[in-house]
C-alpha cells in the first residue's frame, strides 16, 4: 500500500535513479543552486528536466527544421530565445542552411566568406563559442558585419560550434529578444544544446540516407514482372512496422533466355539498414547467376559463397525455383527457408515439403542444395513467403500456418492480386487503423510474398478435383513423414476420418515397400474426384523395379509382408499394373463406400 519507492522492483528503481542522475547533472550544468544551501531551485530543476526531454526528442528528429522547433520549446522568461539559424561551412563560405524565427528572407543574407569578421565565421575558424550580451558589444567586436543582425531586433546572441561525424561542420546561432548574461552556467547549458543539435543533424543525415536506400530498394521490388505466357506472378512486400524502412527480405522474378521463369525469395538475417544493404547485393548476385542460365542448385551454391565473401557475419534463407511454362514443372532448391505452399483449384492448401540445405553464407562443406521437382497443374497456385507472414502477431510456425491457410483458401484462383492482398490483410495488426478507417500495415517483421499460378490452357478449364504428386528418393528418410502430412492435407475435409487414417497407413506401406525392397525411387500420385460426400480417392505408387509384390502370410512377430493383406482388408479396390519400366500398385477408397471390417 502507499506510493513509496522502497518496495519497488529493482529494474524500475535503477531506471528512476539513472534518470534522476541525468537531471541532476543537467541541473549542475545549468547553474548553481539558487539558495546557496545545496538545494536546486525550481527554475533550475525545470531547465535541466526540459533539456533532458528535448535531448530525447532531438534523437528522433527527422529534419533540421524539426530539431530547431524542439529547441525553441526550451524558451522561458530566463531563456528568451526568439530566433535560430544553422550555418554550414564549406571550403570558402559559411551559409545558412536552416532557420527558425528569422524574418522572411533574412536567412539569405548569411553567405559569408570564412575570413569575414563575423562571430559565426570566427566560431567556424576557431571552434570556440562567441557570446554577445548586447548590440553594443556586437558592434564593438564586429564593426563591419554587426548590421546583418542589428536590423532583426535581437539584443543578445550566442554562436556555438556544431560537430558532426567527429569534426566541426557548422555553427548554431541562438538569438534573444531580451538582455541575457552568460552566468549561472547558462553558457554551458547552450553548449550542451549545440552538442545535442549536432548529434541530431548527424542522425538526420544518416536517417535520410537509410530512407533513400530503403525507398529505392522497395521501388525496385515493386517492379516485379507479371510472369510469362502460361504463368502469372503476383508479389507483395511489407516492411517492418509498415513503414519505409526495408530490412533483409526480398523477392525477384527473372525471365530466362530459354523461356523459363526464375523466382527467388529470401531473408537476410536482421531488420536494419546493414541487412538491407546485404540483401541488395545478394539479390543482384542471384539475378545475375540465374540470368546466366545456372540451375537452381548452382545458383544457391554461388550465392552462398558470394554472401560469405562479404564478411558481414550474416546468413540468409532463400528459395530459388525455375518454372517451365509449357509443362508446369518446377525445379526448386531451398536454403533453410520455409517450405512453399500449393493451393489447389478448389482452395485446398498443402504445405509442400521440398528438400533443402543450409542457409546461404554458412560453410556447406561437402553438402549442396538438392533440387526437388514439383508439377504445377492448371489453376494451381504456388505460394512462397518469408517467415514474417507466418509468425507475425505472436504466432508460431504451426498457428501461423493455419492463419495463412485460412486466408489462402477462399475464392477462386482467377484473382491472384486479390489473393495476395487477402494474405497480407490477415497478418495486419487488428488494432492499427489509418485515419480513413482502413487497417494500417503494421508488422513486427518484414514480409515478402510471391504467388505463382499456372494458367489454364482453356478459358473454362475444369477446376474440380485434387491432385498430389510426390517423389521419394532412397536417401529421403524424412520423405515418408512428409508424404503422410501432405496426404492428410489433401483429405482435410474428408467426411470419414477413419478413411484418412486408412489412406495414410496404406500409402506408407506401399512407399515403404519400394524403399526397403528395391533400390528405386517411389512416385506417389493421389487424385480425388466427384462431389463432396461422394468422392473417390485413388492413390498410386510407381517404381521402376520389375519385382512384382506377392501376398504372404506373415507371422505375429514379422516386421513385413502385411502390405497386400492390408490392401485386401481396407481398400475398396486395389491392383498391380505393369509399366514399360517397373510397376504401379494402386488402391481406391470411396467416401460413401462400405464401412471398414
Amino acid at each position: 500500500m502507499g506510493g513509496g519507492r522502497e518496495h519497488g522492483d529493482a529494474e524500475g528503481s535503477d531506471a528512476y535513479d539513472a534518470e534522476t542522475r541525468q537531471v541532476e547533472a543537467l541541473n549542475r550544468m545549468a547553474g548553481p543552486a539558487a539558495d546557496g544551501a545545496g538545494r536546486v531551485s525550481e527554475r533550475m530543476r525545470h531547465r535541466g528536466a526540459g533539456l533532458l526531454l528535448t535531448g530525447h526528442a532531438l534523437a528522433r528528429a527527422a529534419s533540421l527544421g524539426e530539431a530547431l522547433t524542439l529547441i525553441s520549446r526550451l524558451t522561458d522568461p530566463t531563456l528568451p530565445l526568439c530566433g535560430q539559424a544553422v550555418f554550414r561551412a564549406d571550403r570558402e563560405l559559411l551559409h545558412c542552411v536552416g532557420q527558425l524565427g528569422l524574418p522572411e528572407g533574412e536567412g539569405d543574407v548569411y553567405r559569408l566568406p570564412l575570413d569575414a569578421a563575423h562571430p559565426a565565421t570566427q566560431v567556424a575558424r576557431t571552434g570556440r563559442p562567441v557570446f554577445l550580451a548586447s548590440p553594443r558589444e556586437f558592434r564593438d567586436r564586429f564593426p563591419s558585419t554587426w548590421r546583418l543582425s542589428d536590423r532583426q531586433g535581437y539584443v543578445a546572441w550566442a554562436f556555438l560550434p556544431l560537430t558532426t561525424y567527429g569534426r566541426l561542420t557548422g555553427v548554431w546561432m541562438a538569438a534573444f529578444d531580451a538582455p541575457l548574461r552568460m552566468t549561472n552556467g547558462l553558457g554551458a547549458f547552450l553548449r550542451t544544446v549545440a552538442v545535442l543539435l549536432g548529434q541530431s543533424i548527424e542522425q538526420s543525415y544518416d536517417g535520410q540516407a537509410d530512407r533513400t536506400l530503403s525507398q529505392n530498394l522497395r521501388s525496385s521490388m515493386g517492379r516485379v514482372g507479371p510472369g510469362t505466357d502460361g504463368l502469372t506472378v503476383a508479389a507483395r512486400y511489407l516492411p517492418t512496422g509498415g513503414g519505409l524502412m526495408v530490412g533483409g527480405d526480398w523477392f525477384d522474378c527473372i525471365t530466362q533466355p530459354n523461356g523459363r521463369l526464375g523466382l527467388v525469395i529470401g531473408d537476410v538475417q536482421g531488420h536494419d539498414v546493414q541487412a538491407a544493404g546485404l540483401m541488395s547485393q545478394l539479390r543482384t548476385a542471384i539475378h545475375a547467376y540465374a540470368a546466366e542460365g545456372h540451375g537452381p542448385d548452382a545458383v544457391l551454391v554461388r550465392a552462398s559463397k558470394f554472401l560469405s565473401s562479404l564478411a558481414g557475419g550474416r546468413f540468409a534463407t532463400c528459395i530459388y525455383l525455375e518454372a517451365d511454362p509449357a509443362t508446369g514443372t518446377l525445379r526448386i532448391a531451398r536454403a533453410g527457408h520455409p517450405h512453399p505452399v500449393i493451393r489447389l483449384p478448389d482452395g485446398t492448401c498443402l504445405l509442400k515439403h521440398v528438400r533443402g540445405g543450409l542457409p546461404l553464407g554458412l560453410d556447406l562443406g561437402e553438402d549442396d542444395y538438392p533440387v526437388s521437382v514439383v508439377s504445377l497443374r492448371e489453376n494451381e497456385i504456388l505460394m512462397l513467403c518469408t517467415d514474417g507472414l507466418i509468425e507475425s502477431g505472436g504466432h508460431d510456425m504451426y498457428s501461423g500456418w493455419l492463419r495463412v491457410r485460412d486466408a489462402l483458401t477462399p475464392g477462386t484462383p482467377d484473382d491472384l492480386d486479390g489473393l495476395a492482398d487477402r494474405l497480407l490483410n490477415a497478418v495486419v495488426a487488428p488494432h492499427s487503423a489509418q485515419p480513413d478507417g482502413r487497417p494500417a500495415s503494421y508488422t513486427e517483421d518484414d514480409i515478402a510474398l510471391l504467388l505463382l499460378r499456372r494458367d489454364p490452357s482453356a478459358p473454362h478449364a475444369d477446376g474440380t478435383g485434387r491432385h498430389l504428386r510426390l517423389t521419394l528418393e532412397q536417401d529421403q528418410a524424412q520423405g515418408l513423414a512428409d508424404a503422410r502430412i501432405e496426404l492428410q492435407g489433401l483429405l482435410h475435409d474428408w467426411e470419414r476420418p477413419e478413411q484418412v487414417d486408412t489412406t495414410v497407413l496404406l500409402a506408407s506401406e506401399l512407399l515403404g515397400n519400394v524403399l526397403i525392397h528395391t533400390e528405386q525411387s517411389a512416385l506417389l500420385r493421389a487424385d480425388i474426384s466427384g462431389p463432396q460426400g461422394h468422392r473417390r480417392l485413388r492413390v498410386e505408387v510407381t517404381d521402376r523395379s520389375d519385382e512384382v509384390p506377392h501376398r504372404r502370410a506373415p507371422g505375429e512377430l514379422s516386421s513385413s509382408g502385411r502390405g497386400l493383406v492390408l490392401l485386401d482388408l481396407l481398400a475398396h479396390q486395389w491392383n498391380v499394373r505393369p509399366e514399360p519400366e517397373g510397376k504401379t500398385v494402386w488402391f481406391a477408397l470411396d467416401e460413401d463406400g462400405p464401412e471398414e471390417p
